[in-house]
């Protein structure tokens, strides 16, 4: 192993010890209850809150599954991702943040998604707080394999190392400060995760800008490509078996330029609606210390996510321009960050920049695998198979499931060709639309029901899935986005089962007025 490669790895095992450390610290505060294990207490102040959020939101996508989608086919599809994350990052902190901080505890202090849900309809039997429940351990058990992957393409792309080995350690890792210092553990972690996170893309971009000549050679360079700079058309490289062909002067190969068209903007929209549904997200409004601090928040939040996607999608074009081609598939473009920061920077300034994509899939499948084990052990095992269970069996009951989901994401995340983008967008279309639609409804409209809350998640959860398996492969209209007709039929499902169905008890109204008013 060079010196060069001994400075990266110095940085990246002492980042890694930080944030252990940060576990074990956290050890003692997050026993004292569930309530402190699995949302801190409600304790977490503004800038924490915000970064934290941000930052288990967007995971190891952002340092590479965005900037290599940039890389591989241009600006269209990166751009318009973009666009709609960061409108729908400002529309759930605008709408529903104060609202669901304020709802959850007047709905009888509820303490996770599943169970302000249930405790919102105020249901005897555990049916929304079951499917919701479930449809948690499904959807992050994926995630927490996306996550897996980035680690494990992150290692084994910097030191040559096997890939399944350095995949299983890093969830090793998360597994043991998650395991140790819970909520709020995750949450500290993840504020200095989501700080590095925007250092690091910020300064790659402007070194890379500088290496590559600047704007107008960079420009120059990537409108020479069909499709690559355009808003509406996309760039198609012509590959065989899945891989870019060369030409002869050693130059990437690509066909002509391929439209991007309304259904291709309206999935590439459709993005910003997932929020809704996130709960990594929704559980940092809950847990916040105040409501009143929500907007200072939302300020830092949005400053952080435009500014992070629009470096993210640089990092991309210049990477093209930087390393032409350098990275020939869909999986590989993703390490488009990693080979620009190891070019361009000092050794030890890589290593400590490289830990933004530890500190991207730390953040995120921390929040994962918590909210994961969270809803199997308080939702289902305490709400439904045990009731009788004290405070202690379920953080018990949890710790074991957090490593069991663990497992379940590591065998998932074997396969070393998996695409990060691929993976976190099935995840992301099944949260967006299974609790999208119902949380909104939830908190807007007092005529919501029981039925219609279940009719709503079955129906978004379910279409997410027979859309992605089944009607997608069949092309033409069907190739939108599974997240946005699951969304829009999700929606109708909760209104017109609610129209037929009774209305709320006078108790449920009198505190859907209760949370409207705080």
């Amino acid at each position: 192993m060079s010196g060069d490669t001994i400075q990266i790895l110095i940085a990246m095992v002492a980042y890694l010890g930080l944030v252990i450390g940060i576990g074990f610290y956290f050890y003692r505060r997050s026993s004292q209850s569930s309530e402190h294990y699995f949302i801190g207490g409600r304790s977490l102040g503004p800038w924490v809150t915000a970064l934290s959020a941000e930052a288990s939101d967007m995971s190891g996508w952002l340092l590479m599954g965005l900037p290599g989608l940039a890389y591989w086919c241009g600006l269209s599809d990166a751009v318009w991702t973009a666009i709609g994350l960061a409108v729908g990052t400002y529309l759930n902190w605008l709408l529903v943040s104060r609202r669901l901080r304020n709802y959850s505890v007047v709905a009888g202090n509820a303490i996770t998604i599943p169970e302000f849900f249930s405790q919102r309809f105020r249901e005897d039997k555990k049916v929304i707080l079951t499917i919701a429940a479930v449809f948690i351990l499904i959807f992050f058990a994926v995630y927490a394999a996306s996550c897996f992957v980035t680690f494990g393409k992150l290692f084994s792309v910097l030191f040559s190392v096997d890939y399944q080995l350095v995949m299983i350690i890093g969830a090793a890792v998360v597994v043991l400060y998650t395991y140790a210092g819970g909520f709020l553990a995750e949450s500290v972690s993840d504020f200095v995760q989501g700080i590095i996170m925007i250092l690091a893309l910020g300064v790659v971009t402007v070194v890379g800008v500088s290496a590559a000549g600047g704007l107008s050679v960079i420009l120059e360079n990537i409108k020479s490509i069909p499709g690559f700079f355009e808003f509406f058309g996309i760039a198609a490289p012509q590959t065989v078996d899945g891989m870019q062909q060369v030409g002869a002067s050693g130059e990437p190969l690509f066909g002509p330029a391929g439209t991007y068209g309304f259904m291709a903007i309206l999935s590439a929209l459709a993005w910003g609606l997932g929020y809704f549904g996130m709960p990594q997200v929704l559980i940092r409004f809950m847990a916040i210390d105040d409501a009143r601090n929500l907007k200072k928040s939302r300020r830092i939040a949005i400053v952080w996510c435009v500014i992070s996607l629009v470096a993210a999608i640089f990092i991309g074009l210049v990477g093209r321009v930087l390393y032409p081609a350098e990275l020939l598939t869909p999986s590989t473009a993703e390490n488009i960050f990693i080979i620009t920061s190891t070019g361009l920077l000092p050794p030890l300034l890589a290593g400590i920049f490289m830990t933004g994509i530890l500190a991207a899939t730390m953040s995120s499948s921390d929040s994962y695998l918590l909210i994961a084990s969270s809803a199997f052990a308080k939702n289902l095992f305490q709400g439904i198979m045990k009731k009788e269970a004290t405070d202690r069996q379920v953080m018990v009951m949890s710790r074991v499931a957090l490593v069991v989901i663990s497992i379940i994401g590591v065998i998932i995340a074997l396969d070393e060709s998996s695409v990060i983008f691929t993976v976190v967008s099935f995840a992301w279309a099944g949260f967006g639309a299974t609790f999208g639609p119902i949380m909104l409804f939830s908190l807007f409209w007092k005529r919501t029901t029981r039925s219609g809350a279940i009719a709503g998640m079955l129906v978004g959860g379910g279409v997410v899935l027979i859309w992605k398996l089944l009607l997608k492969p069949m092309g033409g209209f069907f190739a939108i986005y599974e997240l946005l007709p699951a969304f829009i039929l999700s929606c109708i499902a909760i209104l017109v089962v609610s129209l037929l169905s009774s209305p709320p008890e006078q108790q449920i109204l009198d505190e859907f007025e209760a949370a409207k008013a705080a």
